[in-house]
This record gives structure tokens, C-alpha cells and sequence, in this order.
């Protein structure tokens, strides 16, 4: 969805990026939940998210009553603020502007987490987009995929796997879940999803 003749800076009154692997053999992993729920938004909001910008696919949409960019970075995950910087700059949005969405590993599975700011926690795509914006000051929605199994599994093997049969239909949940979270926040600000999605 266009809004209407005006140059592309002035159009947007946020940046909505879902955190993820690109290619096929990173589909379906914890890691690629931020995919799913972008996923989400693009269907509610009628675009594919199929355009190759900022060295993410992107494409624009009306979300919770807001002009939203969604943004699928394709740079892998640890160069994720290349991209989220990249847009940001260009649109002249403030990092609170910038909502993101990704997995995190000391959740349960489905269970999500609104937060208005805050530190990267070990996430590497979230350390790379506190870099490129120069602070932690953006919101975010963060999905719960679990904690690894035993302590000496290895964090990146555990959140490049595929979720089991059973996590499928909790993940499917949740991501309509956090789609709803995105709205809420877009619509009604980050306090107001905190108290909505953080029981």
C-alpha cells in the first residue's frame, strides 16, 4: 500500500523489522521467528515484503492505523543493523520509531515479551542494531523459542534448529500473537502493550 504522491522520507511514521536468517535451510528455525511474524503483518496489511531495499525486503503497509515500513533484513543475522541503520537514516526516524521483533532463547516457546528499550542480551542481531543506531532505545517484541536443552548444547546450533512438531502450533500462535503486539504498540504505544502482552 502507497501513500500518495509524497517523496518516500516523508511517508512513513515507523520502521517494523522482524529478525531472521535469509535462504531456505534457515526456515522454520528458532531464529527466524521475527520472519514469521513480518510475515503476519505483511498478509494483515496487504503487501509480500518482496522488495529488495537497504539490503532487506521490505515493503510498506497501514499497520494499527500507522504508515509502517516492514523489513526483513537479508544480511544474516549479525549485520542486521546494516540494514535497520540504512532505513532508519534515510526516513529520519528516532530509534524509538524502530520497533523489532526477534526470537530469545530465555523465553518459554511462544511466550512473548514487550520491552520498551533495553540491552542486546546475547542476541547478535539486536547487538548489531544497537551499533548502527547508536543506542539501545528502541522497542521491541520479543518471541520465546526455549532454552536450550542442557547447558552444554551450543546457543547457536540450539537457535539455528527447527522447532519440533509439537512447538509448531505454539510458535504459529504466538507470531499472531506478536503480530497483535506490533498493532497495539503502532496503535496505542509500548506502555499500553506491555500491560496487554506481558501477563
Amino acid at each position: 500500500m502507497l501513500f500518495g504522491r509524497k517523496k518516500e522520507a516523508d511517508g512513513l511514521d515507523w520502521l517494523v523489522v522482524g529478525l531472521g536468517n535469509p535462504g531456505a535451510q534457515y526456515e522454520r528455525t528458532r531464529h527466524n521467528v521475527g520472519f514469521l511474524v513480518l510475515d503476519e503483518l505483511g498478509r494483515r496489511g496487504g503487501c509480500s515484503i518482496q522488495k529488495l531495499k537497504y539490503k532487506a525486503l521490505t515493503d510498506k503497509a497501514q499497520i494499527g492505523g500507522a504508515r509502517a515500513l516492514l523489513m526483513k533484513p537479508m544480511t544474516f543475522m549479525n549485520l542486521s543493523g546494516e540494514a535497520v541503520g540504512q532505513a532508519a537514516a534515510f526516513y529520519h526516524l528516532p530509534a524509538e520509531r524502530v520497533l523489532v521483533v526477534s526470537d530469545d532463547a530465555s523465553l518459554p516457546v511462544g511466550k512473548l515479551r514487550v520491552r520498551r528499550s533495553g540491552s542486546a542480551g546475547g542476541h547478535n542481531g539486536l547487538k548489531s542494531i544497537i551499533a548502527h543506531l547508536g543506542g539501545d532505545q528502541f522497542p521491541r517484541v520479543k518471541v520465546g523459542v526455549g532454552a536450550k536443552p542442557h547447558p552444554d548444547y551450543d546457543m547457536a546450533d540450539w537457535v539455528l534448529s527447527k522447532f519440533s512438531a509439537g512447538e509448531e502450533t505454539a510458535i504459529q500462535t504466538a507470531a499472531a500473537l506478536a503480530a497483535d503486539a506490533v498493532e497495539c504498540i503502532l496503535r496505542q504505544g509500548v506502555e499500553a502493550a506491555m500491560g496487554a502482552f506481558n501477563g
